[in-house]
């Protein structure tokens, strides 16, 4: 074998390249043709399967796809994961300036507005460090966007 390694979402094309059909791909790896349109059309391979191509290309098979998607589902469960902190703190604070307010309304000084207050300006500071702690807004789109809006990129 290379040490090159091929990525298996390239099968089909180095099975044309070789002028081979997917009869004969299947003869030669001893797999059956439905495996190898799978296979071509996306859809996942067993390790069998991986090291039979292997072996008839003559290289390394990785499902790089494989790694990029559960990559990206780690990424999106952070995300939600950080986003339902977030909409849990801001219902607490919702609740907490809720019941400030009723204190304030019924309060016959202005003590009560004052303490309102407080917790409103607190409430908002709090929720926005951890929003700027949980969330990229300064991440590499924005960056992109900035790049492409300052030299005019389309």
């Amino acid at each position: 074998m290379n040490s090159n390694t091929t990525n298996l979402r390239d099968i089909k094309k180095m099975r044309l390249e070789r002028h081979w059909s997917q009869e004969q791909l299947a003869e030669m790896s001893g797999l059956s043709i439905r495996t190898i349109q799978r296979i071509e059309n996306g859809e996942n391979a067993g390790l069998e399967s991986l090291k039979s191509l292997a072996a008839v290309f003559e290289t390394n098979i990785e499902d790089s796809n494989k790694k990029e998607e559960v990559d990206q589902i780690r990424k999106e469960e952070t995300y939600i994961q950080k986003l339902k902190g977030f909409y849990k703190l801001l219902g607490l604070s919702l609740i907490n300036l809720i019941l400030f307010f009723f204190i304030a309304v019924n309060d016959s000084d202005s003590e009560g507005w004052w303490l309102f207050i407080y917790m409103l300006i607190t409430w908002i500071a709090f929720l926005g460090i951890y929003s700027f702690i949980s969330f990229d807004f300064f991440g590499e789109e924005w960056k992109r966007k900035m790049i492409d809006k300052k030299f005019k990129k389309k």
